[in-house]
């Protein structure tokens, strides 16, 4: 295949309109929980039900973990067309769906709107479960890995303005229209990206029988769900120590256990747990989970320091991280053209982790008196480092297996990101919510907060809102907001210290040149299955 280091309209045809369909199914998997989070208030007074709405959450979270690896597993034994379109029609049936929660009245009966929605979610989350993780696995097929770097840049561009763009696009269809609408404007998008995968991506499949592994599908399920289910309730739903997460967190050890037991034997495994063996794929799993943990945990708590300690409005706290996103989407953008140019990637990841760890420690050095300027300076520099990263771990991953374990070695990948994603907000929720206990009680025994004062707050947690803070006595307000400085600041401090760890990490990646072969050529005649030979890693 001749090599492309062009803009898009050097692609060819074919290949340049795939690469549309992808983004499209790029953009819906990167939009959807952002979008949903802004619309959460208007749903909970529409349909009632508040303690359901956790779920609305966790539900799709648990079932979009759950399936990523299973999408890519399946991919690699049927083909890959068949298997995005199928996610993609999934997502966007649990969708319309989503948008009809409390208005199916034969359903009424037997489930309020809440819950309803929360199980279309699920069904969503099954859909979503593929979207990004096949994007990027087709991206593999179709351009080679010196050529990947580029076009991953774009998948970035679109992940990062999804980030800063879903909450402002769904509280503009919530306040203009109606909150189904973030659900309903997901199908026109979806069924173009289906026609152009539909009638553009030929790749070949396998013709050869296969035996499902089951079972290791089964406990990776449970695994999973385990996890999530202890990530989402833990020291929020239910205490650490309760009997209800220990109990879930035991069956998450078991579970794993038995999956790792079952693939070292299965002949078709689920996760060939050989893979692991080669220290790139098992590096960038580790990167990736760790890149999850500060992403999704930037994102989260940045805006409760800006709201709260800060001063500023909670109508723009989508804006309030652009920063954060625009130094990752500049380099993003820049990384994946150096790959492309240069034809190696493990610089940047080296460069990217290190520069993310000390754009945390900036970030951890925030208080009462910091400026926001020099805050979305510290931003800034976090989000540099996490898109020099980013773009490097698929095409890594890809770099080194051949096109028969393409799927399940890409989808590792965006799992260990979603996982780091969940645990690394329930870390940082943690270590938050102990670090204002601790100074809420330190203040109350020196006299600096009234015991009245320490009571309104003790339930907060890591939830303290600027309407908390106005209902407190005047002369409590500057304690609490110097408390909750420090206590984000050692959150900010633990995120340094996980990225630091990607840091070490990346220093041992081999250092590998990309290779020049695509898997598959879609621009020919009729698409062949090359399986060029992967890079030793």
């Amino acid at each position: 295949m001749t090599e492309s280091h062009g803009i898009l309209a050097d692609l060819g045809r074919d290949r340049a309109v795939i690469l549309g369909g992808l983004m499209l199914g790029m953009l819906l998997g990167s939009i959807d929980q952002s979008i949903v989070s802004t619309a959460l208030p208007t749903i909970v007074g529409d349909l009632g039900g508040t303690g359901s709405l956790s779920w609305i959450v966790t539900a799709y979270l648990i079932t979009t973990a759950v399936t990523t690896p299973l999408y890519g597993k399946i991919s690699d034994l049927y083909g890959r067309s068949i298997v995005y379109e199928f996610s993609i029609a999934v997502f966007l049936i649990g969708s319309a769906l989503s948008g009809l929660a409390g208005d199916i009245p034969v359903l009424d009966s037997y489930l309020n709107g809440m819950a309803q929605l929360a199980v279309f979610r699920a069904i969503q989350g099954i859909g979503a479960g593929g979207l990004i993780a096949m994007a990027t696995t087709i991206l593999g097929d179709i351009f080679s890995p010196r050529e990947r770097g580029q076009y991953m840049s774009y998948m970035m561009l679109i992940f990062g303005a999804a980030t800063v763009g879903g909450p402002l696009l769904g509280g503009w269809l919530t306040d203009n229209f109606t909150w189904r609408w973030i659900f309903y404007i997901n199908i026109p998008v979806g069924l173009a990206a289906i026609a152009v995968i539909h009638t553009k991506l030929d790749l070949p499949v396998p013709d050869e029988s296969h035996d499902i592994d089951y079972l290791g599908a089964g406990l990776l399920t449970v695994a999973v769900a385990a996890i999530m289910l202890v990530t989402s309730w833990g020291g929020s739903r239910y205490a650490w120590e309760s009997t209800e997460i220990l109990a879930l967190a035991a069956v998450a050890v078991v579970g794993t256990i038995l999956f790792v037991a079952q693939e070292l034997r299965a002949p078709e495994p689920v996760f060939p747990v050989h893979l692991l063996r080669k220290r790139t794929i098992a590096g960038v799993d580790v990167l990736s989970f760790c890149v999850g943990v500060g992403m999704l945990g930037g994102t989260t708590y940045l805006p409760v320091f800006l709201q709260t300690v800060l001063g500023q409005s909670a109508t723009n706290s989508g804006l309030l991280l652009l920063p954060l996103v625009g130094g990752l989407m500049i380099t993003s953008a820049l990384t994946g053209q150096l790959m492309t140019r240069l034809g190696y990637y493990k610089p940047f990841t080296v460069f990217g982790a290190g520069l993310a760890a000390v754009g945390y420690y900036l970030l951890s050095t925030m208080g009462v008196g910091t400026t926001q300027l020099a805050s979305s300076a510290f931003m800034f520099v976090a989000g540099l480092g996490l898109g020099f990263v980013m773009p490097t771990l698929t095409v890594a991953v890809q770099n080194v297996v051949d096109r028969r374990h393409l799927g399940v070695a890409t989808t590792s990948v965006t799992f260990s990101r979603s996982l780091g994603s969940a645990i690394g907000v329930s870390v940082f929720g943690a270590v938050l919510t102990n670090q204002f206990a601790d100074r809420l009680g330190s203040a109350v025994q020196s006299g600096d907060l009234s015991p009245a004062a320490a009571q309104q707050l003790a339930d907060t947690g890591s939830n303290l809102s600027p309407a908390v803070l106005a209902a407190l006595p005047d002369a409590a307000v500057p304690v609490v907001k110097t408390a909750l400085a420090n206590s984000i600041d050692v959150l900010f401090l633990t995120g340094a210290a996980i990225l630091a760890a990607a840091f070490l990490v990346a220093l041992v990646l081999p250092s590998l040149d990309l290779g020049e072969e695509a898997a598959v050529d879609v621009d020919a005649e009729s698409a062949g299955d090359l399986d060029a030979a992967p890079a030793n890693d």
